[in-house]
């Protein structure tokens, strides 16, 4: 529990003096249907481009001249927009809200579209989503100022929405390699995979620092530790070498919230429709020094290291405890944190991106039952800092209430230019003014050999070993193996959740290799036996791999204790547990029990409690969620690489220790942060 400290220094005073002791010395036209593939609306018909290129209004203006300083052409084009188009550029859709009819782009004059979680064209295919964004952004261009779209996806550990693409490991795991480089070669992969489909923007990387293993979120975070997450927003360098605006998210403290256990446990009795997130969105109650320590100063080590063009608030609130417990402000209303802290001592020049339906959760005093946008939550978000919003399904309510709070005189004209400025500067600096239409030219890039093999180098740089008795590990490739556990032959559930869907799915989802197609591959003369459960005869068997841990979550579908994803695969609608479900271990009792050598690995978001197991292990392997290429797991498991991963969290010895994090009175969990044993 953090001291109750009666200071009322302000955060903007604290960020010189902590900051640098706490980092690290080293973070219109009628459009073709969305999926269609004609190759003119694939590529844009070369009569779009020569029009876009003529600017159409009597000679170029400055803001359509690529030679110009990019502050010149913002204000050219500024300085040309009415009220109605500058707001416009400050909404974003999802793609579904103009599906059915994409003239509602140009009508809008909408800034931004995106894909949710599972929105894709049909068939997902990089060919379709290249025709999909162009048939959009044909219609933004088909108006007066014909200001190009920009489009965004959560392509948080690779282009998990589109099948095909490479899914490298989520961060946890990507924490454990230590290896900063390697995160920016993956930022970068994942970027031409982004690139190829169309889409010039990624909401990544997340920069929270998870303090709290029941997190739903706590595989989002490169570690608990807030100068290695800083260490690892190399991943923005990545993006941006291939051409990709990053966001770095959440800002602030979404990692941090603290557990409500009543609505746990209210949630037992409680339909899953009525259950609700328990950590998740929550509020970080903290002091202003301690939250500049823990959780803005990944972002500082990004802003001061790296080319950042977005920030994304987080959906959870801050409430300082200087002023007083009890008062919490939503970082998507906090103005403190946006504008005098980002904008102001921080100096940040890109814009502020909302996310999904953020602005919905501010409360409103005057109408505390609406759920959705009221003119309250629109101004309050505005002269909070927020720049663009995530307004997915009610982009044209949005804009109709900010033109209406402008025209009124409660958000002012100057925060209306400046929100706009920052948007257009990005959008100049990525070449979209030049460049609007993607190609098809290099759909390639999507799950290409070299970008699955940076993947797999990936998986093998993340295991952690934790246990190897008498060199159980590395087995022999001639060994008679014994495979057993829900997550050794389903790929699904060691990708995780982001992946084709929002939650995630059990099952075979994505092409790739899971770990039973991994230990055939690299042992190919390894005479392998596998059965799920357990059932089949272990005899004569020489070791045996055990894979068992977690299915795919999203979000606050994850927290323990949180609401069930009654929609989800069945294996997902499982109780999220910090333990091992009851089969796990069941199925570790009995091939553990019967063959002399056992390996135990967990596919999973974070630690899993299993300390009264232990000792039936003769080696064991947090392998995380490793994603598409399960081949990266047997290297390591035959000694093809060493295991060099080292825990980018605390592994807790039981359930009652949890929130455990390095640092903490009292420290003693069964693996510690950094822990982990090598095999070379």
């Amino acid at each position: 529990m953090r001291p109750h400290s009666r200071s009322r220094t302000p955060l903007i005073t604290l960020l010189t003096g902590l900051l640098v002791v706490s980092l690290p010395p080293t973070g219109g036209a009628a459009a073709a249907p969305a999926g269609s593939t004609d190759p003119a609306s694939v590529a844009g018909s070369a009569d779009d481009i020569r029009g876009y290129a003529a600017g159409g209004h009597g000679g170029k203006p400055d803001y359509r001249n690529p030679r110009l300083p990019i502050d010149r052409r913002v204000n050219d084009l500024l300085g040309r927009m009415t009220l109605a188009e500058k707001v416009g550029q400050m909404a974003q859709a999802e793609r579904l809200a103009v599906d059915a009819d994409p003239t509602l782009v140009a009508q809008w004059g909408l800034g931004s579209l995106l894909s949710g979680g599972g929105s894709i064209p049909t068939p997902n295919t990089p060919e379709a989503w290249v025709s999909m964004i162009n048939n959009f952004q044909r219609q933004a261009l088909s108006t007066r100022l014909g200001i190009p779209i920009i489009y965004g996806v959560d392509a948080v550990h690779g282009h998990a929405n589109v099948y095909g693409a490479t899914v490298f490991p989520h961060n946890i795991g990507l924490g454990a390699t230590r290896n900063p480089q390697l995160v920016r070669q993956i930022g970068k992969a994942t970027g031409e995979e982004v690139k190829a489909t169309g889409v010039p923007w990624n909401f990544a990387p997340c920069l929270c620092v998870s303090r709290d293993e029941r997190w739903g979120r706590a595989y989002e975070a490169f570690s608990e530790e807030p100068g290695l997450v800083g260490e690892m927003s190399s991943y923005v360098d990545g993006l941006r070498d291939a051409g990709v605006l990053a966001t770095i998210k959440h800002y602030a403290g979404d990692g941090d919230t603290e557990y409500d256990q009543a609505a746990a446990d209210a949630n037992e009795s409680l339909p899953s429709g009525s259950q609700r997130y328990v950590i998740d969105q929550g509020v970080t109650v903290t002091t202003r020094a301690d939250f500049a320590r823990t959780n803005l100063a990944p972002f500082w080590t990004a802003l001061r290291r790296h080319d950042v063009d977005s920030v994304m608030p987080s959906f959870s609130s801050v409430d300082w405890i200087e002023d007083g417990v009890g008062n919490p402000v939503k970082m998507h209303a906090h103005k403190e944190l946006l504008t005098d802290v980002l904008k102001g001592a921080q100096r940040f020049r890109g814009f502020v991106i909302s996310d999904w339906e953020g602005i919905h959760q501010i409360p409103d005093p005057d109408e505390p039952t609406v759920a959705g946008l009221t003119a309250y939550k629109v101004r309050t978000s505005v002269n909070a800092g927020i720049d663009m919003f995530m307004v997915p399904n009610n982009a044209k309510q949005f804009i109709d209430l900010l033109l209406a709070e402008v025209r009124a005189g409660r958000v002012s004209q100057a925060r209306i230019d400046d929100a706009v400025r920052r948007i257009l500067r990005a959008k100049f600096e990525i070449g979209l003014f030049e460049r609007p239409y993607a190609s098809a030219d290099d759909v390639d890039e999507v799950g290409s050999r070299e970008h699955r093999a940076l993947a797999r180098r990936a998986v093998a740089e993340s295991q952690v070993l934790l246990k190897n008795s008498d060199r159980a590990l590395p087995l022999r490739r001639d060994a008679k193996i014994y495979v057993a556990g829900r997550n050794a032959d389903d790929i699904g559930n060691q990708a995780g959740g982001w992946t084709i869907t929002w939650q995630g799915a059990s099952g075979d989802v994505i092409p790739g290799t899971t770990i039973l197609e991994g230990i055939r591959e690299v042992a190919p003369r390894a005479q392998v036996t596998y059965s799920a459960d357990g059932s089949a005869p272990t005899a004569g068997s020489d070791v045996a791999v055990v894979v068992v841990g977690e299915t795919p979550y999203t979000e606050g579908f994850g927290d323990v204790g949180g609401p069930e994803c009654g929609w989800c695969t069945t294996p997902q609608q499982e109780e999220k547990s910090l333990s091992l479900q009851p089969g796990d271990k069941a199925v570790v009792d009995k091939v553990c029990g019967a063959i002399d050598t056992c390996v135990v690995l967990v596919v999973s978001g974070r630690p899993q409690v299993l300390t009264d197991q232990l000792g039936q292990m003769d080696a064991l392997v947090a392998s995380w969620l490793p994603g598409s290429e399960g081949a990266g797991v047997a290297d390591v498991l035959f000694g093809r690489r060493p295991f060099t991963g080292r825990l980018s969290v605390s592994w807790p010895r039981s359930e009652a220790q949890v929130p455990i994090n390095v640092g903490d009175r009292n420290y003693r969990p069964l693996f510690p942060y950094g822990y982990g044993l090598r095999t070379r």
